[in-house]
């Protein structure tokens, strides 16, 4: 066979795609969202929530979405699954608060939101479980969300404002947390370097 009919019958060479970290992206939308409804939660400012509607359809929603679309690029399930998932859940607590609950008694929307926040915490519980073998920056998040769900779940079944204040609470130290775990990942990809470390879990 000539040299031509080889290069005419040989695979085509498939590009590699090179995709940048997702998760800092990820993380900031997160940690931007929960902070707006968390301080509204704990009555800090009590706009927050509204704050939070906005954000929770455009960038804890959408652009979480893309950056779980990304790390399904870069094969990491963990990433994918917390991600889109997250992103999800803003754009259906958008859904939930702005067209729905408002046509419900207040004993029928705190049996919704209590039902809504029932899932994410199960949810969030096994996330947390994963989370054990990325490291400890991201670990925390999801403990502290997982708390914040709880109490937010916990207080919208009872009714309870106080219980709904400290979840609220824990909420802005999950997004403390969330923004530690976003500010690592960008800086340290930029500086090439680790400045502020996210303490990698043995993964043994």
């Amino acid at each position: 066979m000539s040299t031509v009919d080889e290069g005419i019958h040989r695979a085509p060479t498939i590009p590699v795609h090179i995709v940048a970290d997702p998760a800092p992206l990820g993380l900031a939308a997160f940690a931007m969202t929960t902070l707006a409804l968390s301080l509204g939660n704990a009555n800090v400012w009590p706009a927050g929530a509204t704050a939070a509607l906005g954000l929770a359809l455009v960038y804890g929603g959408f652009a979480q979405l893309l950056a779980g679309m990304w790390e399904f690029a870069r094969k990491n399930t963990f990433g994918a699954i917390a991600f889109t998932s997250y992103g999800a859940f803003w754009i259906s607590y958008y859904v939930l608060a702005h067209f729905l609950l408002g046509s419900l008694t207040a004993a029928e929307a705190g049996q919704a939101v209590g039902v809504f926040l029932l899932g994410w915490t199960i949810l969030t519980f096994y996330l947390m479980i994963a989370a054990l073998r990325v490291n400890l920056a991201v670990l925390a998040v999801f403990v502290a969300l997982d708390i914040t769900f709880i109490l937010l779940t916990i207080g919208a079944f009872d009714a309870n404002t106080h219980i709904n204040k400290v979840g609220g609470w824990v909420g802005v130290v999950t997004a403390a947390f969330a923004f530690y775990a976003s500010g690592a990942g960008v800086i340290n990809d930029t500086f090439k370097k680790t400045l502020l470390p996210d303490f990698p879990l043995a993964k043994g």
